[in-house]
């Protein structure tokens, strides 16, 4: 039976946390004590350090030989059960892989590490602790990983189906630049070369003349966004890049400065140069609506519609009347050419919205994602944190060693910080929100369901005929009820997939975790 003095205790345990987003929400929002950049700063010294250091302390200091596979295999069996679910659901005609992905991660990714430790140890005392830091082992090595490669596949997808949407099912090979980490969160390029089986060998590198700040890719079709929640992408600062629109670029037309692909655009402005089709092609994706005022010329290959038609808009410059003059003139003649190129556009344009879009092999999308996946596991320094944990485990329970006294002291001064400062980043960031509410209430109410009552039930449903019972059960369910982890939303906010959604689920779910727990604790109490 659940008494006063029990949940007292839970409070006692938690409230400290709150304490510390409490002090980061007003160093921002009341008292103007840290501007936006030295919350960056912040919130860089805890994804690097703080995060990274509290995970291994908590990872080295579990005994991996006494593991409990019943608890992990209920935890497990949820998350199977949900990708299996949105799986089949995409192989219908209502399925999304937006969607799916998001599902994914609100069902499947709590706030393990900052908040479920404290609070389940304050419930179910340390041996709630093992437990937590288990489930912390898999989030990181196993559930985080398959995040990664659902973003990396997605990232991939649009990549080909816009740069290369009628050939794609010509591309023989991806190769990707060692300097590229990520194909969500850069501005790329793409270079295209057909060899002599008529096959598309595509390189990815980084671009040379645009920064990287500025980048990631257009959405799929999915739930809306208002104009507050889109200034609020805006104002959001942290260590990843912003999310914008993604034109086309070509570099090698017009002299050294880049180029906005836009076909409408240069269908109903421009003339056919096929003596350009001799140049070789590139196309970059990534970058912001800011550069497209600011473009005075366009240039393409119809490569990616399948003609060999070159479209190119005269330049007008106000320094230039010569110039300005011959550019005039050129629309001018141009004039019946691009009203025939208009209507065909848009009859392409038609004929491709009925047509299933081609995707290379599987053999070439899946060495891509395991390249790309590789490369972002091994720049995280929470990967990183994770596998020496369990590494140095291995050995030190195997071998009954101990850590010398001077690392294990360097360790914990660092991890120290790691809840603490990890609770003040979350206040800082609620504190650069416009909105607590930034995604609509429909999807506020969609993504807090998901994660306080959907989570919870299916894992009841995947533990309960395995045999889980009593105080395990209760950890199991209060563990999945707890608000939503950081970390989606940092890949949410780099891969541009509604980062909104992630934002309210973080925000509100922080907000409502400590009654919506302590009601599980108190209900689930009440079952012997």
């Amino acid at each position: 039976m659940i008494t006063g003095k029990d949940i007292y205790n839970v409070v006692a345990g938690i409230v400290p946390l709150y304490v510390a987003m409490f002090l980061g929400y007003g160093s921002v929002r009341w008292w103007n004590i840290l501007t936006p950049e030295q919350c960056s700063g912040v919130n860089r010294f805890v994804s690097m350090f703080a995060a990274p250091f509290l995970a291994f302390k908590f990872i080295m200091a579990n005994n991996p030989y006494e593991m409990n596979l019943k608890f992990l295999a209920g935890d497990t069996l949820q998350k199977v059960l949900v990708l299996v679910a949105l799986y089949i659901w995409n192989l219908t005609r209502f399925g999304n892989l937006d969607t799916s992905v998001i599902i994914y991660a609100l069902f499947s990714l709590p706030n393990t590490l900052v908040m479920g430790i404290p609070l389940l140890e304050a419930m179910y005392g340390k041996f709630s602790t093992s437990l937590m830091t288990q489930i912390v082992v898999l989030q990181s090595v196993i559930w985080n990983t398959i995040l990664l490669i659902l973003l990396e596949y997605r990232a991939g997808k649009i990549l080909i189906q816009e740069k290369f949407s009628d050939n794609a099912a010509a591309i023989s090979t991806v190769a990707v630049d060692p300097e590229v980490e990520s194909l969500g969160g850069e501005m790329l390029q793409a270079d295209a070369d057909m060899g002599h089986d008529g096959r598309l060998r595509v390189v990815v590198r980084r671009s040379p003349s645009i920064s990287s700040n500025s980048s990631t890719y257009k959405s799929c079709n999915f739930p809306s966004s208002s104009a507050s929640s889109r200034a609020s992408s805006v104002r959001e600062i942290n260590s990843f890049h912003s999310a914008r629109e993604t034109p086309l670029r070509n570099p090698s037309f017009g002299g050294s400065s880049p180029h906005i692909i836009n076909l409408q655009n240069s269908l109903s402005n421009g003339i056919m140069l096929d003596e350009d089709l001799r140049r070789p092609k590139r196309w970059w994706w990534g970058g912001s609506s800011k550069n497209i005022s600011r473009v005075s010329s366009v240039y393409t290959s119809d490569i990616i519609a399948g003609s060999s038609n070159v479209v190119d808009v005269p330049h007008q410059s106000s320094s230039s009347k010569e110039e300005h003059d011959e550019s005039s003139e050129i629309k001018e003649n141009s004039r019946n050419i691009h009203n025939g190129s208009q209507k065909k556009m848009e009859n392409i344009e038609e004929n491709g919205e009925n047509k299933k879009k081609q995707m290379p092999s599987t053999s070439v999308m899946t060495k891509l994602i395991i390249i790309m996946v590789y490369r972002k596991l091994a720049w995280n320094p929470n990967t990183w944190a994770s596998f020496v944990g369990i590494a140095w485990s291995l050995i030190q329970y195997r071998f009954h060693l101990k850590m010398p006294s001077i690392i294990e002291g360097s360790i914990t001064i660092v991890s120290n910080t790691g809840l603490g400062m990890a609770m003040f980043s979350l206040g800082l960031f609620m504190a650069l929100q416009p909105n607590i509410i930034a995604c609509g209430k429909k999807w506020a109410a969609i993504s807090l369901s998901v994660r306080f009552l959907g989570a919870p039930a299916v894992i009841a449903a995947t533990s309960a005929p395995i045999g889980i019972r009593g105080d395990l059960l209760r950890v199991e369910i209060i563990q999945a009820s707890l608000p939503q982890g950081i970390m989606p939303f940092v890949f949410a906010k780099e891969y541009n997939l509604y980062p909104d959604i992630f934002s309210t689920a973080v925000i509100f779910g922080m907000v409502v975790a400590l009654p919506v727990t302590i009601v599980y604790y108190v209900l689930l109490g009440l079952f012997n």
